[in-house]
């Protein structure tokens, strides 16, 4: 199934993602270059929330540019298997290789604020990352590493504590709170 298709048939979770779904829509069909920053107003990301085999610890990396801890992910920058670029985008930013999805689709539908800052020197402006997140699950005891142009640490963070160590991005913690729910469910 194409990105696209994995979008229109995802089914909302709340008030929320049905409004954030209808505006992602609405980019899809208005923007050819979603899929890349080449569009600086809003373009897709993939995300991972990782949790370790007992399902009461998340694997998050401290952001650089937000100094919070937070879920891994990226731009997608033109890929149009969303499930590889988070995949991908954990491997990176924490060294964990082995991961696997708990779920067939998408976990979390979400249109995140992106405050202007500074990246390898040069200003990125305000915009919107039209965020696809998946849920995998991976061995709390696999070697992490820093990635250090992106995060100042790598840690598997109780899923109690999440509040805690994310307080400087309050924002996340309905997608959080939501994940950890829609997890939940599953049992």
């Amino acid at each position: 199934m194409s990105w696209v298709e994995l979008i229109k048939n995802y089914t909302v979770w709340d008030e929320q993602e049905r409004k954030d779904k209808a505006i992602i829509i609405n980019c899809m069909e208005t923007f050819d270059d979603i899929l890349t920053r080449n569009n600086e107003v809003a373009h897709v990301t993939s995300s991972a929330f990782v949790v370790n085999k007992k399902r009461d610890k998340v694997l998050m990396v401290h952001h650089n540019i937000y100094n919070s801890w937070s879920w891994t992910g990226g731009h997608a920058d033109g890929d149009e298997d969303l499930l590889y670029v988070a995949e991908k985008e954990v491997n990176e930013e924490t060294g964990v290789e082995k991961i696997s999805a708990i779920t067939d689709g998408i976990i979390s539908l979400d249109i995140l604020p992106v405050k202007g800052h500074e990246k390898r020197g040069k200003y990125v402006a305000p915009h919107l990352h039209l965020s696809v997140a998946y849920l995998f699950e991976a061995d709390e005891n696999e070697q992490l590493q820093v990635k250090p142009d992106e995060n100042s640490d790598v840690s598997w963070i109780p899923l109690e504590q999440i509040e805690e160590c994310c307080a400087n991005e309050p924002h996340m913690m309905h997608v959080y709170k939501k994940i950890i729910t829609k997890m939940n469910a599953l049992n």
